[in-house]
């Protein structure tokens, strides 16, 4: 049987069909708690955190004033409504650490507003790629990222990204502007991973929409190809995610809690293929690459990621045909075996549970299969 039928076949009894490339159900969103994104106030993201957009601090002299009084006497262009929110999805740090409206600001506190992607230093350009768009309405739009293309502009990609493909398509949206940090993309997932991805359409979306991966209500699950057999075939990896210091472009894994953050991964083997494995993976908490340090901290990186050592051939024999096979596979999937599958999130309008799928892309499945067919000679 295929992945994406096997996958299909796993959750058609949670699942309704909605449209040629996607699922929508009524069900099984809002009541699975399967993903944090931050207890320490870290926005949906799979595979990043907060970015500061402003920070002030308080005078010695500063009386006991609300955060909201505070922020809205230093941004004129803020209403205080629009604090308030930002605070309600855990966007208004004091020292570090998220705070309501009603937090009383004291002599030295250090106030930021961090948004869950980096600020925008320039006007983003609408440029024409193409989109493919899963569901949309005045609301919110769901959008299937192809592998390789980057989420926001910045750090040497500042033109050909998902958010000047968002500004093409929304040019003719007058109450949408790509340049708002209160609109646009609710989450990210890295430049090689694809899939499944929600844009806020109205600042009270997103706000709403952030809440819901800050309560750990949204639901996200992946399909990833890693090295080996895990042992036990499902399980759940646990530990602290943070820079490795040794190689500040890696996360590392701090089992013993001494740094990062609390981190949690589920994993269940979709299909053996005897040198790799296909898994799913459920998120709990949403840390940068989080099912790649993890899938490798418990001795299986993903099937060609290179920055976690997956592009080498890990397991099988030393043949000359083998090293081949593998490096053929590497060819056809030139990334992170890595797909978010499945999201879902309650309406912010509506308050309909919503559930999508989309299927596991030609590069992964092609890959998959030739090593379904070596397998068996």
């Amino acid at each position: 049987m295929k992945l994406n039928d096997t996958l299909t076949k796993q959750e058609e009894s949670a699942t309704q069909p909605a449209s040629d490339n996607a699922t929508a159900a009524t069900q099984s969103a809002a009541g699975t708690p399967t993903e944090d994104e931050a207890e320490e106030a870290e926005m949906p993201d799979d595979e990043g955190g907060m970015y500061e957009h402003f920070r002030f601090v308080a005078e010695k002299g500063q009386e006991l004033l609300r955060v909201d009084k505070f922020l809205v006497n230093l941004m004129p262009n803020a209403s205080r409504n629009r604090i308030q929110q930002a605070a309600d999805a855990g966007c208004i740090l004091v020292n570090g650490k998220p705070v309501k409206s009603n937090y009383r600001v004291k002599p030295l506190d250090v106030v930021t507003v961090v948004m869950d992607h980096p600020r925008y230093e320039f006007e983003i350009i609408a440029e024409d790629i193409p989109l493919d768009i899963v569901y949309e309405d005045d609301t919110v739009l769901v959008v299937n990222k192809p592998a390789g293309l980057v989420v926001h502009p910045g750090h040497g990609n500042y033109h050909g990204t998902l958010v000047n493909a968002l500004a093409w398509h929304f040019r003719n949206n007058p109450n949408y502007d790509v340049n708002d940090p209160r609109l646009g993309l609710v989450h990210r997932i890295d430049k090689d991973t694809s899939g499944l991805l929600v844009v806020a359409k109205t600042p009270d979306a997103k706000t709403d929409l952030g809440r819901q991966f800050f309560n750990k209500t949204t639901r996200r699950e992946y399909v990833a190809v890693v090295w080996g057999q895990p042992d036990p075939p499902c399980g759940t990896v646990t530990g602290n995610i943070g820079r490795n210091p040794k190689d500040r472009l890696q996360m590392a894994v701090f089992p013993d809690g001494s740094e990062g953050k609390h981190a949690v991964t589920h994993y269940e083997t979709v299909e053996s293929l005897g040198y790799v494995t296909v898994v799913k993976c459920r998120l709990e908490t949403g840390r940068t690459h989080q099912i790649r340090v993890h899938m490798k901290h418990i001795g299986h990186p993903l099937f060609n990621d290179a920055r976690y050592g997956g592009d080498k051939v890990l397991r099988g024999v030393n043949s000359g045909a083998y090293h081949k096979f593998v490096e053929n596979c590497f060819e056809i999937c030139p990334r992170q075996a890595l797909h978010a599958r499945t999201l879902g999130f309650v309406h912010p309008v509506t308050r309909e549970e919503m559930f999508f799928t989309c299927p596991v892309p030609a590069d992964m499945t092609e890959m998959i299969d030739r090593w379904r067919n070596n397998q068996s000679k």
